[in-house]
């Protein structure tokens, strides 16, 4: 079982979106099978294949509200400049609100990140480049 402090040791290397990637190599190295993260209040929930999980939240993250109205081109555009290293987290966290975002799950067996409104309804579901 994987801690909390081994994902944000890993956690503490990504600077963009363009470092997802090796994130995502170095935390299913460690067993981690699934990662959702809540927009609103930043909560990243890691879980293993036995359905075990831990849990945190960053030091400093605005509580941000979701836009009831959800749109998969704000979405795509903010994953597009986020992606390409344009943006931090948290002003990605920002747009992913505006567009609507409550949440992503990260599934590190399929290797995508699918992005859902609060009807849990699939904005965007992505490929997870090789790192």
């Amino acid at each position: 079982m994987f801690s909390i402090e081994e994902i944000k040791a890993a956690e503490s290397k990504i600077e963009t979106g363009a470092d997802f990637p090796q994130f995502i190599k170095k935390i299913k190295e460690m067993g981690v099978v699934r990662n959702d993260v809540y927009v609103s209040n930043g909560l990243s929930v890691y879980f293993d294949s036995e359905d075990h999980s831990v849990q945190a939240s960053p030091d400093e993250y605005p509580n941000l509200v979701i836009n009831d109205e959800a749109s998969a081109e704000k979405l795509q555009h903010a994953l597009q400049v986020h992606q390409k290293g344009e943006t931090d987290y948290l002003t990605f966290c920002k747009q992913a609100a505006d567009a609507g975002v409550e949440k992503w799950v990260t599934d590190l067996n399929e290797m995508t990140c699918t992005y859902l409104d609060s009807a849990q309804k699939e904005l965007v579901k992505e490929a997870i480049p090789s790192a």
